[in-house]
């Protein structure tokens, strides 16, 4: 509705001074010409006649006087009287008068005139007809207004219905009791199709909230049954070195897809606000993170140093934090085959800077893109854990900085922005 509002005020602006613009216009159009054009014919009229008469009189009308003897003139002219022909305004209290100075044969005609009734005409004739104007052009606008709002409402309405839908409800169908919706024959049938959508969304909402419930149980007991099985076999004192490399690989892609199932579980979620936050102390679950994370460096010469600066809380999910810590972390140790992983934990912000090959300025971009890899990169992975954490981050407001340099390594940079 503020549109419309707004609409219909500037239209009342605009109306409103064009119209004063043009009284306007229009007086001073007949003060600058008529006016004076009326009084240069008058004194022409009388040169004309005057030399041939000498009995011929002065002009002596109600607007218009004319005056051979200066001492004649009204005390306001007489007081600042002007030496050279042409026109000139004089104003007081009681008169706005215009004079006209000529001269013909050695004699001077003064030529007062009174502009006071024509300021009153231009008033009535002027003023009086643009009010009436005004009048039925606000009128016309204030129906148009009136129309404009009683055709739109029902949108409004419409509008807000479908806002006022909570998404975490069992049922999303949209109830059509408006008595406005059913006045309407176009509101009535886009209300009745959004209606129709509304079950078909419900319906479809409802079988993803039972697959990712389904998901959940049934991912984790497989993978659960994987891990003790791996764990069971390494073991056997038996296994030979390659087969002992191929059972730590399954663990990590187990470790690794207990991560991913968790988040994808978590994504999904539309109220991201109902899930529990209490205050997460993120020192520790970065050390936890790091503990969980030892399996990777099984066959690497890597260390990870952690430097606390700082005691880091968030008021958030200790999951959420988990998640996205852990995947930094494992994707720091996935692309460092020797060297060192520094973790630092600073007033607000957490930095994780790796000895990785780097990643090329071409692609630093693109790397929180699902699966995008660049050319020469051939490390293990899904591809797909920058996009959770990027994800992650847009979800809860928080921001993700990196930097990298070929053979330097890569850096990234979380800031806890607390809302």
């Amino acid at each position: 509705m503020g549109k419309f509002t707004r609409a219909f005020w500037l239209q009342v602006g605009l109306i409103t001074l064009a119209a004063v613009l043009g009284v306007f216009l229009a007086k001073l159009m007949i003060e600058e010409r008529l006016v004076k054009n009326a009084i240069l014919e008058e004194d022409d009229y009388f040169w004309k006649y005057y030399f041939g008469d000498d009995e011929f009189n002065l002009p002596d009308t109600k607007n218009l006087t004319g005056y051979f003897d200066p001492n004649l003139l009204p005390p306001i002219i007489q007081d600042e009287l002007p030496s050279e022909p042409g026109f000139y305004e004089f104003s007081d209290l009681s008169n706005r008068l215009v004079l006209h100075i000529s001269s013909q044969q050695q004699e001077a005609l003064y030529l007062v005139y009174y502009r006071g009734q024509v300021d009153a005409l231009v008033l009535y004739y002027g003023l009086f007809p643009l009010l009436v104007v005004l009048t039925i052009l606000y009128l016309t606008l204030w129906l148009a207004y009136r129309y404009s709002r009683r055709a739109i409402s029902p949108l409004t309405r419409l509008a807000n219905h479908i806002n006022e839908i909570d998404l975490g409800e069992k049922d999303l169908s949209l109830t059509l009791e408006d008595p406005g919706f059913h006045g309407n024959d176009e509101i009535q049938i886009l209300a009745g199709a959004l209606s129709r959508l509304g079950e078909r969304l419900n319906a479809f909402i409802t079988r993803e909230r039972n697959f990712t419930r389904n998901a959940s149980h049934e991912f984790r007991t497989p993978l659960t049954v994987i891990n003790i099985a791996a764990d069971m076999m390494l073991i056997e004192n038996r296994l030979s070195q390659k087969s002992r490399t191929s059972l730590l690989k399954i663990k990590r892609a187990v470790y690794d897809m207990e991560g991913l199932t968790e988040v994808f579980l978590m994504l999904a979620r539309e109220d991201t606000e109902s899930m529990a936050q209490h205050e997460v102390d993120v020192n520790q679950v970065v050390r936890d993170q790091i503990e969980r994370s030892e399996i990777l460096k099984q066959g690497k010469d890597v260390e990870i140093h952690l430097d606390e600066q700082s005691q880091l809380k968030l008021w958030a999910s200790e999951t959420v934090v988990a998640v996205l810590i852990g995947n930094l972390i494992r994707n720091a140790i996935l692309y460092t085959e020797q060297g060192e992983v520094h973790i630092d934990i600073e007033d607000r912000q957490l930095t994780i800077v790796d000895s990785s090959p780097g990643i090329p300025q071409s692609s630093i971009e693109r790397i929180f893109e699902p699966f995008h890899r660049a050319a020469d990169d051939n490390e293990s992975g899904f591809g797909i854990g920058l996009t959770i954490v990027k994800s992650l981050c847009d979800r809860f407001h928080w921001d993700i900085e990196v930097s990298s340099k070929r053979g330097q390594g890569t850096s990234f940079r979380l800031k806890f922005n607390q809302h």
